[in-house]
């Protein structure tokens, strides 16, 4: 089995990397099966993970009397199955009520955690090593040491290229005198972090392709030696 795997695993990176001469049935077909398996995983992950023990369960003790509190489930699934009134032109409009709640409930939960992720965390990120310029006592005890000097001119920088990159986002004055100039700067920073994003999305890819290749020289190749020693 662990022999089929390989081989498996190595037609279908082949049938990926095809792609590179051109478009062909092969790159379709793994391109194909990888959307269908990922679907399909997903599926069967919300069934067992989602439905089976938050809906299907709790409501079938509810109507067995194991558990009456689970009635409750009733209400999450009546608003769930209106998704399907799409399904019937003439109910169609049923589902702006699960969509509203379902937009309702996500806007409640991912504004907050955006708020926190994209302003208070960075901004806690690029004042919090000002103070540590100098050591520092714990409250258990512990000395903290004070930044050194490269430290320290690393956490001016980081300040000076967060107010320059807001500034250039800064619409409401026109661009002109010092404004133009930190929104130059903010420009630099700015083609700084997106070079660095960049770049990193291509290590990335890179490091993939070497992990294919190595598989493919490595394991693919030595599994013909095991095949060979197994027929003769």
């Amino acid at each position: 089995m662990d022999l089929i795997g390989i081989w498996v695993a190595a037609f279908l990176t082949l049938c990926i990397y095809s792609f590179l001469y051109r478009d062909n049935p092969l790159y379709r077909f793994a391109e194909h099966l990888f959307v269908g398996i990922s679907v399909g995983y997903g599926i069967v992950l919300s069934i067992h993970q989602g439905f089976l023990p938050l809906a299907w369960k709790p409501f079938w003790e509810a109507i067995t009397f194991k558990d009456p509190s689970g009635l409750w489930v009733i209400i999450p699934i009546a608003f769930g199955l209106l998704f399907f009134a799409r399904l019937s032109p003439k109910h169609t409009w049923l589902i702006r009520y699960p969509i509203a709640v379902l937009i309702g409930y996500g806007s409640g939960i991912a504004i907050p955690n955006v708020l926190r992720a994209n302003i208070f965390e960075q901004t806690r990120g690029t004042l919090q090593p000002f103070g540590k310029m100098t050591e520092t006592i714990a409250a258990n005890g512990d000395t903290i040491p004070a930044l050194s000097t490269f430290e320290i001119f690393g956490a001016i920088l980081m300040v000076i290229g967060v107010i320059c990159t807001l500034t250039y986002f800064f619409f409401s004055v026109e661009h002109r005198g010092p404004i133009k100039g930190l929104s130059k700067v903010g420009i630099a920073f700015l083609m700084i972090g997106f070079g660095s994003a960049f770049g990193n999305t291509v290590m990335g890819r890179v490091a993939l392709l070497i992990q294919r290749v190595d598989f493919l020289m490595f394991d693919w190749i030595a599994s013909f030696g095991t095949i060979f020693n197994s027929i003769f």
